[in-house]
C-alpha cells in the first residue's frame, strides 16, 4: 500500500519559500495524481494543489495560485510543492495524498486515498 511521507516544513519567515516533498520509498508514486492539502489552526482542511500523473498539468486553489508550484520527479518517487511569498495565514499542516480520480475531484477532496501524516509549516517572524 502506498504510504506517502511529507517533509520540508518548519518555521519560515514571512516571504519565505520552502519546498515541501511527498515521497514513498517503497511504492512508486508515478501512477497517481497527487493532491496537496492544508489545515490551518481552527479551520477545515482545504485542497490547494494537484499534480497530474504526467506532471504536465497542475491545478491550484485561488488562495495559493501564483505563489505555490507543484512538480514531480518520478525517478525519485517524489512530488513537490514549492511555496513562495509565504504569509502568516499560510501557517498550517500540509498533507499529500494519492488521487484515485482526477485533479478537479482531488481539489474538492473527492476520491483521495493514502494520506500522509502531514508536515507543519509555521510562518512567523
Amino acid at each position: 500500500q502506498v504510504q506517502p511521507v511529507e517533509s520540508g516544513g518548519g518555521l519560515v519567515q514571512p516571504g519565505g519559500s520552502p519546498r515541501l516533498s511527498c515521497a514513498d520509498s517503497r511504492f512508486p508514486l508515478q501512477y497517481y495524481a497527487i493532491g496537496w492539502f492544508r489545515q490551518a489552526p481552527g479551520k477545515e482542511r482545504e485542497g490547494i494543489a494537484c499534480i497530474s500523473r504526467s506532471g504536465g498539468d497542475t491545478y491550484y486553489a485561488d488562495s495559493v495560485k501564483g505563489r505555490f508550484t507543484g512538480s514531480r520527479d518520478d525517478a525519485a518517487s517524489t512530488v513537490y510543492l514549492h511555496l513562495r511569498s509565504l504569509k502568516p495565514e499560510d501557517t498550517a499542516i500540509y498533507y499529500c495524498a494519492t488521487a484515485l480520480l482526477g485533479c478537479f475531484e482531488a481539489l474538492h477532496e473527492v476520491g483521495m486515498a493514502n494520506w500522509g501524516n502531514g508536515t507543519l509549516v509555521i510562518v512567523s517572524s
